[in-house]
């Protein structure tokens, strides 16, 4: 079967001005290259600066590599008209570790929820709100919030939130870059929990991209190990723990206090 989202050799190179006011290249992305099949999650591990932000960027079109290819649903996104990409973001969509960076402040849960689904002018003023409250369901929200501003929830609540809008907009892929590092243990559970349950029922595909190996252990079925803006070593998440071949892997791992912990979080009933 033909993977949803196929990478290759996908290069991104960032100019900035140094200290001595000359211009020099920061190599971000170096040849990169993996598949992610359809309803699985694939993984990317790594300490900051190692590219993966960068990664995420790239393939939900709002960066464009230097070089390379980024093939999703069979099509090289890379090579398409900004017109053409710009249809194709709805399907993937990315969730930063601040939601802060992608909920208007000013707007009310109610308003932000409205927004996606009013832009795709497929449902009738009454089913979209129908749609919304749905969407809260979903990911655990209560309808009575709709009156809230972002600023109003907590931290965990508004990782929902960001979850739910993006899910407005139907997307094949959801990118989540360091999504659940920002909330304490507990909520992190809460919302692995949930991204699991989402998977089952949609069956979404994932790009996690997290420092944390434990994490990723959780939710992915594999793991890539990316340094210095290339991918190391990539395996089943199971193998990847138990059998790391790169010292970068084994750094991460050593982060991990116990291997028993390698296991996916059960479901909440």
């Amino acid at each position: 079967m033909q993977p949803l989202l196929r990478v290759e050799k996908l290069v991104k190179c960032y100019e900035r001005q140094n200290v001595f006011g000359s211009r020099e290249k920061l190599l971000a992305l170096d040849g990169v290259s993996f598949a992610v099949a359809q309803e699985t999650t694939l993984a990317v591990v790594g300490e900051s600066g190692s590219g993966k932000s960068t990664l995420g960027f790239c393939i939900s079109c709002l960066e464009i590599p230097t070089s390379g290819s980024i093939w999703f649903e069979g099509r090289d996104i890379v090579v398409l008209a900004e017109s053409e990409r710009r249809k194709l973001r709805p399907q993937i969509q990315l969730i930063f570790q601040d939601p802060s960076n992608s909920l208007n402040p000013r707007w009310s849960v109610e308003e932000i929820l409205l927004e996606p689904l009013n832009l795709k002018g497929k449902l009738k003023r009454e089913e979209t709100k129908q749609r919304a409250v749905a969407l809260m369901t979903q990911v655990g929200l209560s309808s009575d919030m709709f009156q809230r501003s972002p600023a109003q929830l907590s931290g965990g609540q508004r990782q929902r939130l960001a979850i739910a809008r993006a899910l407005a907009l139907e997307p094949r892929v959801l990118i989540l870059d360091e999504a659940l590092s920002a909330l304490d243990c507990s909520v992190q559970a809460q919302i692995a929990n949930l991204l699991i349950e989402l998977q089952r029922t949609l069956g979404m595909t994932y790009l996690f991209i997290t420092h944390d190996l434990a994490m990723a252990a959780h939710l992915a079925d594999e793991i890539a190990v990316m340094n210095r803006g290339r991918v190391v070593e990539q395996g089943p998440a199971q193998n990847i723990l138990r059998h790391p071949k790169e010292e970068i892997t084994r750094h991460l791992l050593a982060a991990i206090p116990s291997l028993d912990n390698a296991e996916r979080p059960p479901l909440e009933s």
